[in-house]
């Protein structure tokens, strides 16, 4: 993607749908009646073969767009790797109508989610939700990437984008633990020449011979109308949708017919046994993975529940064994992953720290072996299929889920309504299927084993692990090529039967609809917020208790924390398996979570299942178990957590930002996991306490969407009202915060960090302060917007710095912190720095009217999609509890961004942005960057370890 990239979008394909006039279709319901579901949709094929599908949904007034290639890395050669991901950015970025900027522009003007991409092994998606009234612009535009992009492309953009897939492979691969784990399994499970022996990401050398000319030749090839699929899933009228399409994409010429590729299936003569020194791991880590089977195969379903039934649970044999009984790891998993070609199951096992890879495969064995004995029951069976039909329905919340749905099952399937063998398929696994393909393909089998140890702990690794191949890019000084992004193409421009400079107008512009919302106040204090919507059969909610760490003592930090841990472990009459497979047959999550402020329980349940889902949430919160064995395991796996923050240059740099930003000892500058020394201290009676004194209904408020009712809500609440005691609890005022007196250059050192991560910020004002939406509005260009910010065109599209960069201004009722972060290349830290302070140091200045209008279209038009999931209701009303707002603060929002001025948005960046008041914090190498920094002005940077 161009912000979460080269991993496969994943679906949940328990989809049921219906085309056109095909019957409806069923599933089995938890008490195995018979639950008729139907999605209509239609399907059509243009002459070119351009297959075109459309979903109505008028619930909300949006439009999803999505246009799929069948082409990812799957499609490339050896020596011509990335091609698929590289188009992906490419394709973003201009074409002859759309002209420079492309998509992202239009977005910000149209006041779309942001138009974004992913690549997988199999396909490329571009997809983006807009306001109804852009749909026939976004067909105008798709067809202008599909028809009339490659011309745009010169050599300074191809060198341009190549350095922004580097720092995207820096910021995934280079720079994380764990990071080139992938690449050794790909290497060493698929042969060579195999399509899925190399990484989506493809090869950086290769990347980098690429000429202009094999990016023109992959365009030809794949990026044809006969194999591409176009989705409009939301609020529209199919007919006159169809007349756009065939205006649009019917003149672009067919390609070639694409021919399915075939491979034959994986076997692997010999088990590999590989290791790998990590420069970013703190612990070692074991995987495990076998070669398997397609997507869609018939034994695909077993080998996804026999993943999910291994690692997911108390019962699972991996938590009894690895985690709990011998205790050599802080978590253990398996997976199936499928693709079009071929699929793989995987292990993986990260041991605690000071635990050889020995005895994590010992304990993984003896995991098996325990499966191999019990086998999995008819229950868990059934618990696993119920959490899949939720998983469904969260699937449809948003219209781009609906459609990404039908997409999957045409390209990878060959017919989008496969949605009733795959229903089949996916019911019909059986006890015996599941225990056939782990004999089949996991039991005695060969596969592929990975140590992934820190540097200098060879001996962690697995007894004769031989050295896996890795190639590890150089970061050198002056290495990278010049170029000027800037420079327009010169092209004859593609023949047209009208002309496409001109962008359609837009349709009838959408109301914003505000959800009605319900609010009470009980007797107890709990302060009650609804929704009703019944667009799915799902109600999610958040009980949410004040306090969290800031009723905490700065010398046990991560009681809170682990409070939450232990309350998701068990009740006074459950065991911690017993109240998880209560949840679970209910397909059910209910999670129980700590934050900085607050202590909080968020479920998302099937709305049949509401009460039974209260019912145990009640048992949560009034009935907690105090399990010494879960206490102690809790603590041992926080530790663990606290070693791992360590591999992070991120959360680096995010723990380090805040020390600086709030000062070391203040409540808010603490990590809640806590320190070793804090949670070392910590007991279960520190947990009790904090319970008792702190857990009060007068300090709760109650969220909830979905479709249930509000006098269902009120009657499940009773309980809680009447047996659940007050406490007067005071939260503490927080310290002050003050904003520094000048700028200082803050350094941390990994060495030799691919990347350096910047963090620059400074105090700012509180969520409840009368400006803080309208420096929200000031941040949206400059780098709240995306690919509209000042930020990430500098950064990104002019120099090829970075792969994404960001500024926001994050609050609660109490403290603000105004924020860029980004990750660049290592050897242009300096350079990335200066020009942030520069772009800083002008921007309330050289505010046009133009960015004005662009800030005021995409505040405005983007609010038609504020409310469309029943999440994205929940933090609506989270806001309006949070911070004191009007229900229809988001119509009272508009008016604000209406009325501002150009004055009123250089007079709001001169009182709140302060480059010359700034922390700058960088995370990197410091034999060869810290000295250069002293060239920015601000004093001799200062070494933080």
């Amino acid at each position: 993607m161009k912000l979460i990239k080269f991993l496969a979008i994943t679906f949940m394909v328990a989809a049921f749908f219906s085309c056109d006039d095909s019957s409806q279709n069923t599933t089995l319901t938890p008490d195995n009646s018979i639950q008729e579901i139907s999605i209509p949709f239609e399907k059509h094929t243009l002459e070119n073969g351009l297959t075109v599908i459309f979903h109505v949904d008028t619930s909300d007034p949006v439009v999803a767009v999505a246009l799929t290639t069948h082409v990812g890395s799957a499609r490339e050669k050896e020596g011509k790797t990335g091609f698929a991901h590289l188009f992906e950015h490419l394709l973003f970025l201009e074409s002859e109508n759309l002209g420079k900027g492309g998509l992202d522009a239009m977005s910000a003007r149209i006041g779309g989610s942001g138009a974004n991409g992913s690549t997988s092994r199999d396909v490329t998606n571009y997809f983006q939700t807009v306001p109804k009234d852009a749909l026939e612009k976004m067909i105008w535009a798709e067809a202008d990437k599909l028809g009339y992009f490659i011309n745009t492309v010169t050599d300074p953009v191809l060198a341009k984008e190549k350095q922004v897939v580097k720092n995207e492979k820096r910021q995934s691969v280079d720079n994380n633990a764990y990071g080139h784990e992938s690449y050794v399994v790909g290497k060493n499970l698929y042969p060579k020449g195999h399509p899925y022996n190399w990484q989506v990401i493809g090869s950086l050398e290769d990347l980098q011979n690429a000429s202009l000319q094999d990016v023109k030749d992959f365009y030809k090839e794949w990026y044809t109308p006969n194999n591409a699929v176009l989705t409009i899933a939301g609020d529209f009228e199919t007919s006159q949708a169809l007349d756009w399409v065939k205006k649009y994409f019917g003149e672009i010429k067919k390609g070639k017919e694409v021919t399915k590729t075939i491979v034959e299936p994986i076997q692997l003569a010999a088990t590999k046994n590989l290791y790998y020194e990590d420069n970013f791991a703190q612990t070692p880590r074991l995987g495990m993975t076998w070669p398997t089977v397609p997507n869609y195969h018939n034994d695909s379903y077993a080998l996804e529940l026999l993943g999910t039934y291994l690692s997911r649970g108390k019962k699972a044999p991996f938590n009894k064994v690895i985690v709990e009984g011998d205790q050599v790891a802080d978590q253990a998993y398996a997976y199936s992953y499928t693709s079009e070609l071929a699929g793989q199951f995987s292990v993986v096992a990260r041991a605690y720290n000071g635990i050889d890879l020995d005895s994590v495969l010992s304990s993984v064995n003896k995991a098996m072996k325990l499966f191999e004995k019990n086998g999995i029951s008819q229950d868990d069976l059934d618990r696993i299929k119920t959490s899949q039909e939720t998983d469904f329905y969260q699937g449809l919340s948003s219209v781009l889920g609906k459609g990404f749905q039908l997409t999957q099952y045409q390209i990878l399937a060959g017919d989008a309504a496969f949605y009733e063998q795959d229903a089949k398929n996916k019911q019909a696994v059986t006890i015996e299927d599941v225990k056939y393909v782990y004999n089949k393909y996991i039991k005695a089998q060969h596969y592929v084993m990975t140590s992934f140890v820190p540097k200098g702990s060879t001996a962690f690794a697995v007894t004769g692990a031989q050295l896996a191949d890795v190639v590890e890019e150089r970061i050198l000084e002056g290495a990278e090529e010049s170029f000027d992004a800037s420079i327009a193409a010169e092209y004859e421009a593609t023949p047209s039967s009208f002309d496409r400079t001109i962008e359609p107008a837009y349709g009838s512009t959408p109301t914003l609809a505000i959800p009605k919302v319900y609010r009470e106040e009980l007797s107890s204090g709990i302060k009650v917020l609804g929704i009703e919507d019944n667009e799915v059969p799902l109600v999610q909610l958040q009980l949410e208790i004040k306090g969290g760490m800031l009723l905490e003592d700065l010398d046990k930090i991560g009681v809170s924390r682990m409070l939450a841990d232990l309350m998701n472990k068990g009740t006074a009459t459950r065991t911690p398996a017993e109240l998880e497979d209560a949840i679970d047959q209910l397909g059910a999550s209910i999670n129980v979570r700590s934050s900085n402020q607050s202590i909080s329980i968020s479920s998302s349940s099937l709305s049949r299942n509401y009460e039974e889902v209260m019912k145990l949430v009640n048992e949560l919160l009034l009935e907690p178990r105090w399990d010494e064995v879960e206490f102690d395991l809790i603590k041992q796996q926080t530790l663990s957590q606290i070693q791992q923050q360590k591999a992070s240059s991120r959360a680096i740099a995010s723990n380090q930002f805040d020390k600086l930003v709030y000062g070391k000892d203040h409540i808010l500058a603490q990590n809640n996991l806590g320190t070793a020394e804090s949670v070392e201290k910590i007991t279960i009676d520190d947990l009790k306490s904090y319970y008792n004194d702190y857990i009060t209904p007068q300090l709760t408020s109650f969220k909830v969407v979905g479709d249930i009712t509000k006098e269902e809500v009120t009657s499940s609440l009773q309980t809680l009202n009447e047996k659940w005691a007050k406490k007067d609890v005071h939260i503490p005022e927080i310290a002050p915060i003050q904003t520094p007196v000048s700028s200082k250059v803050y350094f941390y050192d990994v060495p030799n960090a691919k990347q350096s991560i910047l963090s620059f910020g400074h105090p700012s004002i509180p969520s409840i302060h009368q400006d803080y939406y309208k420096v929200e509005v000031l941040n949206y260009r400059l780098g709240g917007g995306g690919f509209a910010s000042q930020l990430t065109q500098e950064l990104r599209e002019a120099k090829g710095y970075t792969y994404g960069i960001r500024s926001e201004y994050s609050g609660s009722p109490i403290a603000g912190i105004f924020n860029i972060s980004s990750g660049v290349r290592s050897n242009v830290t300096y350079e990335s720095t200066a020009l942030v302070t520069e772009i800083l140091s002008n921007y309330g200045a050289n505010f046009t009217q133009e960015d004005l209008e662009i800030t005021k279209s995409y505040m405005i038009k983007s609010s038609a999609r504020a409310f469309e999931s029943q999440g994205a209701k929940l933090r609506m009303l989270s806001n309006i509890e949070e911070d004191q707002l009007p229900v229809d603060y988001a119509l009272k929002r508009q008016e604000v961004v209406k009325t501002l001025t150009l004055e009123d948005v250089r007079n709001l960046a001169q009182e709140y942005i302060h480059p010359e008041q700034m922390i700058y914090l960088i995370v990197g190498d410091k034999a060869t960057q810290l000295d250069k920094l002293e060239k920015l002005g601000f004093g001799t940077p200062i070494l933080l370890n």
